[in-house]
């Protein structure tokens, strides 16, 4: 079951709808589309609506999303089923296939480009460059194949006008190494050679160079060319300029030369100019009108222009007797062999570009001993059950490949349910279906089908006609439960006498019309035309008609019929899709408008019932609807279940399911498998949901608190384990600082200078008070060292120097630490004889008469009075007067001051100016004057 969608967006899985209805199945479609969901599943197979607009549901994030995840795990996608697609090729080295198919214009084309572009995306994660080359060749093979094989029609802008099918081939390591490309039923006559607008020839006449179309005698307007006129009246494109550049650039990737790219272009140029080739009737014979085109066919084909004229007009015969005649045609007939040779030229150069890019993507050399076994993923883009108003040959081979389709679909699916009912050891209910092999019958079986018929009419010597060949199976099949004819229903209205038959297809019933099936199905191609080409000088061409080589002598057994070539290569296609494990992708087309908001409810019921869409969903309903590993179902659902929730302690996974069936009274809509549970019915699946929608808030917040408080106390654990580390930290930091200042200061006792040279360490910011202590500690250390080896003697003027270290510091440069203090400086001026002996002699007359016994400090000043006028002065101080003197007569005495009445504060000054050695003349201002 998809998860991550809301019921808003209706059932992402169909079997899971309350009833198997019609209406209850186009509601829920209708509903996904409008919301935007264009994937929606049927067990395993993915139904895809074409939306009609470019959708944000592809990129890398939506790969990684997807890559190696189950289904059931992500909303439907295309990258679910191709995931499992690759997983189980990878995993159990099963080869699978993914079968997309859908009417034109639902999107097979676009889905088949995804899914090869998913498989790119997640293979060879080395980017190894041989890997990545292959991977470029695939992808690019994409690009050329729709260039040359699809057509832009009104109905769809990338209609695919042929079957697809590509193997993939993979290593042991699940990397692709190589591929193969089949094609089936390339549409001659719904192409653009009938009148339809085709990539090929639109690229070329559109997006070629000026220099390029004159080469090729081509010119730009697609309207002047009959084979593309119609399609350039109805379909326009704007980038066909860059479409061509994108062709021509894939080309070269895949490794085409730039020879065989300028054959290529040349065919096509060839046949847009033998479409343009007009016959007229000039009394028996047949003539071409302007000999012009003829002249650039043969130049585009390397061949010469009489041979080709030939061609066109005659045809050779060998008759009975072995003589060769050369029989002119009518005109009707040189139109018919012109389309003709136009039809096989394109056909024949589309299977030469498949073959080329086979020879490069092919695995050679493969040595499973040496390289492990080769697996393969197959990709089938091939086109839906077609109901036109005018059904043709190519709608009968069509819907023909369809039956076949739908009946391996039917049978795998089957298969599938069978097997895993086996293997989970469930009893397998027969479940009733309609089988298609009647129809298959009808169609290719031998001797009676409408194949064998064709075949027949085609083969019959004579004018054998359409109308013919539908009254003979008129007769043998008139008691076919599914075939009907007007001559056989006469009251049925609807068909036309001798034009129409019916098949009622497992899609519904289909009208043909049997005009134009014989010429469809017989090679209308006559000999001429082959050995024409093969005699090419041009090697493409020369390769592409092999069987041009024979004369025509040698040509003796007819070629097999288009239906038979068909069937033969459809039947081959199933038994290649049958030994593969297959996954289904059902493509829708909405509307008919291109829209991407409209949806045609008729329109896309008429695509459900004939892509047997409710089929499989009651197949897969016959069972059981939902089955599912017993630990998938336990994870999603344990929360509903007060046994399992949480944990359960039970013995299996198997027990702890029980329980929660139990618990909810489902014992009888279930089967217990040996690896997973089924249930019958989507609504004990849709219980159990709503149940467990309704715990989901309730979890939700139980699992935010718990994590918000884990949350929280990872926080507190990483914050206690920082600060542990902060403080281990810091105190490594601390007795770092330690260990840095012990080293440092280590022998510093035995140093010159006790350390002050030592350079201290930065401290940490937690020691930054600790280490001014410490320095201020080592300082007093220091000094004390310094202070033990002065003299006694020297003690006092070491004192007198620290105290007027202290207050003059900062005040003075130089306040005469460096000289020894003498304290009578006017008695041992030495510089000087004259005044210190007058001094001497004056300081000798006062100590008599003052009877002092000491000088305290003597000295020159400099007197200032209060008019700011200096004058030079001497100074005395001994331990009884201060005397004021003038040095100028003899010392004179002119003031004498007694200490006992200077104040304390006047003493202190006058002595730390003394000391000063320069003297504070305003302390003596207000001391001496």
């Amino acid at each position: 079951m998809a998860e991550l969608e809301g019921l808003e967006f209706g059932k992402s899985d169909f079997v899971l709808l309350d009833e198997v209805t019609m209406e209850q199945f186009m509601e829920n479609l209708k509903l996904r589309f409008e919301k935007g969901r264009i994937y929606t599943y049927i067990g395993e197979v993915v139904v895809s609506v074409n939306p009609y607009r470019q959708m944000d549901i592809y990129g890398k994030d939506t790969v990684d999303a997807y890559r190696g995840r189950e289904l059931y795990e992500n909303p439907p996608h295309l990258y679910a089923v191709s995931d499992a697609a690759y997983k189980a090729m990878k995993r159990r080295a099963k080869d699978t296939c993914i079968v997309i198919s859908g009417e034109s214009g639902a999107g097979k084309t676009e889905a088949s480009k995804y899914i090869m572009q998913y498989i790119a995306a997640i293979t060879n994660p080395g980017q190894r460059a041989e890997v990545e080359s292959v991977k470029n060749v695939l992808l690019k093979s994409n690009c050329v194949l729709e260039a040359f094989g699809n057509a832009k029609t009104n109905r769809n802008d990338n209609s695919s006008r042929f079957g697809k099918y590509m193997d993939i081939n993979f290593n042991f390591n699940g990397e692709p190494t190589g591929g193969h490309i089949n094609n089936y039923l390339l549409e001659k006559v719904r192409g653009w050679v009938g009148g339809q607008d085709d990539g090929g020839a639109l690229n070329l006449l559109r997006g070629g160079s000026d220099e390029m179309l004159e080469s090729f005698h081509l010119q730009n307007d697609p309207a002047v060319y009959i084979y593309t006129r119609e399609g350039a009246a109805t379909v326009t494109s704007n980038n066909d300029r860059s479409s061509h550049k994108a062709v021509m650039s894939a080309l070269g990737v895949i490794g085409f030369s730039n020879e065989e790219i300028n054959s290529i272009y040349q065919i096509l140029a060839s046949i847009l100019l033998l479409g343009n080739v007009q016959f007229e009737t000039d009394g028996e014979s047949v003539q071409i009108l302007g000999l012009e085109a003829i002249d650039h066919i043969a130049e585009l084909t390397a061949t010469e222009a009489d041979s080709v004229i030939k061609s066109l007009l005659f045809r050779t015969v060998a008759t009975g007797g072995g003589e060769v005649i050369e029989k002119g045609h009518t005109e009707q007939d040189a139109c018919f062999g012109r389309d003709a040779f136009a039809k096989a030229l394109y056909e024949r150069l589309f299977c030469w570009i498949v073959n080329r890019i086979n020879s490069v993507i092919e695995v050679k050399d493969y040595n499973p001993v040496l390289h492990g076994k080769n697996t393969v993923i197959g990709v089938l883009d091939i086109y839906g059950f077609e109901i036109f108003e005018n059904n043709s040959f190519e709608q009968f081979c069509i819907n023909y490949c369809n039956e076949k389709l739908q009946q391996l679909f039917i049978e795998l699916i089957l298969r599938q349910e069978q097997g895993e009912y086996q293997r989970e050891g469930i009893t397998w209910q027969h479940i009733d279906y309609f089988n298609n092999q009647i129809i298959v019958d009808l169609v290719e079986q031998p001797h009676k089908g409408i194949i064998s018929i064709l075949d027949e009419a085609c083969l019959t010597v004579g004018k054998v006609t359409d109308t013919v060949c539908l009254e003979s199976m008129d007769t043998k099949l008139a008691q076919h439960p599914h075939y009907t004819s007007r001559k056989l229903s006469p009251t049925d209205k609807t068909m036309d006498f001798q034009k129409h038959f019916r098949i009622r297809h497992y899609a519904g019933d289909v009208t043909y019309s049997v005009e134009g099936f014989l010429d469809k199905n017989k090679d209308l191609l006559f000999q001429d035309f082959k050995r024409l080409m093969y005699n090419s000088a041009d090697p493409v061409l020369k390769e592409m008609w092999p069987d041009g080589q024979l004369s025509i002598t040698e040509v003796t057994k007819r070629p097999l019929t288009a239906a038979t070539l068909f069937k033969n290569s459809i039947v081959a296609l199933v038994d290649k899709l049958g030994c593969k494990e297959p996954y289904y992708v059902r493509c829708i087309k909405p509307n008919e408008m291109k829209s991407p908001v409209l949806f045609d409810d008729a329109r896309c019921q008429h695509q459900v019932a004939y892509l047997g869409l409710m089929e499989n969903v009651m197949v897969r309903r016959a069972g059981f609807a939902y089955r599912q590993h017993y630990a998938r179902v336990l994870q999603r659902y344990k929360m509903t279940c007060e046994y399992t929730w949480p944990n359960h302690l039970m013995a299996s996974d198997r027990e702890a399911v029980e329980a929660i069936v139990t618990q909810h009274g489902f014992q009888d809509d279930v089967a217990y498998g040996h690896t997973k549970l089924f249930v019958r019915t989507p609504r004990s699946l849709y219980t159990l949901e709503q149940e467990r929608a309704a715990l989901i808030p309730i979890l939700v917040l139980f699992l935010q608190k718990v994590w918000r408080g884990a949350l929280a106390r990872m926080r507190c654990r990483r914050m206690r384990a920082i600060y542990a580390i902060m403080g281990c930290y810091k105190r490594y930091k601390v007795k770092a600082h330690f260990w840095e200042v012990e080293s440092r200061f280590a022998n510093v006792r035995t140093m010159a200078d006790y350390g002050k040279s030592v350079e201290w360490p930065n401290p940490p910011a937690a020691l930054s008070k600790f280490h001014k202590n410490t320095v201020m500690l080592h300082r007093r250390w220091w000094a004390r060292q310094i202070v033990k080896n002065i003299p006694p003697s020297d003690m006092l003027e070491v004192r007198a120097k620290v105290a007027a270290l202290t207050a003059l510091s900062g005040e003075r440069k130089d306040w005469g630490v460096s000289r020894a203090w003498e304290r009578d400086y006017l008695a041992n001026a030495r510089d000087c004889p004259q005044t210190s002996s007058s001094f001497i002699r004056v300081s000798k007359d006062l100590r008599n008469k003052d009877m002092y016994s000491q000088v305290l400090f003597s000295g020159f000043c400099r007197k200032v009075n209060r008019f700011n006028k200096s004058t030079d002065r001497g100074l005395l101080i001994t331990d009884k007067c201060v005397y004021k003197l003038e040095p100028n007569k003899q010392y004179k005495v002119l003031k004498r001051l007694p200490l006992d009445i200077v104040s304390t504060h006047m003493r202190d000054a006058c002595t730390l100016s003394y000391i000063h050695g320069v003297y504070s003349t305003q302390s003596w201002k207000c001391a001496l004057v």
